[in-house]
């Protein structure tokens, strides 16, 4: 027989789970790539499920692979939610550390805690990411706009193209690690679509196929970071987007090389849209955070 305290505690996930639906839903409205199309195939809840992989003990090490190439450089996509998420995990008392190849790594590493990921370098991967697993230690791995490995082993972008050449490898990261894993993705040719793989058929993309334990998705990576860490705040009771500084972010990284992944243009762009889209979301999220830990009576 169910007690009252027992109905209680089941109970109790339910308005979690529907305030993580609909921040799923506005991470794919726009459906840039196809995102919408993908989602049924993701059990509901996975921003929740994404957050909860947070709550570590204090000092944990948390490994945050980015970097897309694009040209001889790299996209403002994951790198500014790599950084958002960096800075909430430390603001945890987590040890987040980001992985990344040149020409990313030379920017960031003054600023962040870094390891680099050697690109181009295709013998002994696996001897590689189980080495920096043993010295890391993390106890959580995750990848946001990651390249993952096609199914001929190669790195294809949004165009087809075979950008192996210009590519760091993180997949091992997630397929070695001995903790959980989650990644970022937005178009199916990164890291953890292998999740939905059958999925991708139906879009004009060759498709990673390198899993993860836990997969969320937007139109534009770097938000589904904002709305990880609007869940985060969910949880702890406390906005943690209250600091969000998308401008400034992105202001930093164009100002050193960084550009627009659809574009192709050194602006103040995630994936084409103005930064005010993102600002956009970021604020609806702020708004859902704050009515909902301080509600109206």
């Amino acid at each position: 027989m169910t007690n009252t305290h027992t109905q209680a505690i089941c109970a109790a996930p339910l308005p979690l789970k529907a305030l993580s639906q609909q921040i799923e839903h506005w991470l794919v409205e726009r459906n840039l790539r196809g995102m919408q199309q993908v989602q049924p195939h993701l059990r509901p809840g996975y921003v929740l499920r994404a957050a909860r992989l947070f709550n570590l003990p204090t000092g944990s090490t948390v490994l945050i692979g980015t970097g897309f190439p694009v040209l001889n450089t790299f996209e403002t996509d994951g790198p500014v939610g790599a950084i958002a998420l960096y800075r909430c995990a430390q603001h945890l008392g987590l040890n987040p550390v980001i992985l990344c190849g040149d020409p990313l790594f030379s920017v960031l590493q003054p600023h962040y805690n870094c390891y680099a990921l050697n690109v181009n370098q295709y013998q002994h991967l696996a001897q590689v990411a189980e080495q920096a697993l043993a010295t890391l230690q993390p106890a959580l791995v995750l990848a946001i706009e990651r390249p993952g490995f096609s199914a001929n082993g190669r790195y294809m972008n949004m165009r087809g193209e075979d950008i192996s050449a210009r590519c760091a490898s993180f997949d091992f990261f997630l397929e070695q690690a001995r903790c959980p894993t989650l990644a970022i993705g937005d178009g199916g040719n990164e890291i953890g679509m292998g999740n939905v793989v059958a999925a991708l058929d139906q879009l004009n993309i060759i498709p990673s196929i390198t899993e993860c334990d836990e997969l969320v998705i937007a139109d534009v990576s770097n938000w589904a970071a904002w709305g990880i860490i609007a869940m985060l705040s969910l949880l702890r009771g406390e906005n943690l987007l209250a600091q969000a500084d998308l401008y400034t972010i992105l202001q930093f990284l164009v100002a050193n090389g960084c550009i627009d992944g659809v574009t192709r243009q050194a602006t103040l762009t995630e994936d084409g849209l103005p930064y005010e889209a993102g600002e956009a979301l970021i604020q609806r999220l702020h708004t859902l955070v704050a009515q909902t830990l301080s509600p109206t009576n």
